[in-house]
């Protein structure tokens, strides 16, 4: 009984693994839920029937607790969206699903990986500064978070 008890109430870790089709109402729920406009899940679905697509989950039990999506063409790629459930959040699970998506790209030959990122969001550009990557340019008043507000995309790129 105490075992039961120990499991029931152990915080569980997230398991990594690819993403796939099946999983674009979750990821659509979440990328919802994270960002200003969130994408549909025919849009999500569509990225992930793409050949040129590469997506990583990571799952807490049933329920999604992070994605990340990539396109990749001609040996480089670019890093469409990367999310975690707001309770899983600074606690490692964005490093932990940007690490093996990067591996996975290394592995498929990708030599060069761009992103953009608000410059408001300063967890996501600590995240990606430590990974690597540096800015290489600057997109201002590409991102309308509220009316009135618009923010700059910062364009980022880590070789590999």
């Amino acid at each position: 009984m105490m075992g039961f008890v120990t499991r029931l109430f152990a915080r569980r870790k997230p398991v990594l693994s690819e993403a796939g089709p099946r999983d674009a109402a979750a990821i659509a729920a979440l990328h919802g839920a994270s960002f200003h406009r969130g994408w549909s899940e025919g849009e999500i679905e569509g990225l992930l029937i793409d050949r040129n697509v590469f997506a990583h989950r990571a799952m807490v039990g049933r329920s999604l607790a992070g994605f990340i999506l990539s396109r990749l063409v001609a040996g480089e790629a670019e890093i469409l969206s990367v999310a975690v459930a707001p309770a899983r959040r600074g606690k490692g699970l964005s490093r932990m699903l940007l690490d093996l998506h990067l591996r996975r790209l290394a592995g498929l030959g990708t030599r060069a990986v761009f992103l953009e990122v608000d410059e408001d969001n300063l967890p996501a550009r600590r995240l990606y500064a430590r990974a690597g990557f540096r800015e290489i340019g600057r997109r201002e008043a590409y991102y309308q978070d509220r009316p009135g507000k618009n923010t700059a995309a910062l364009v980022l790129r880590r070789d590999l």
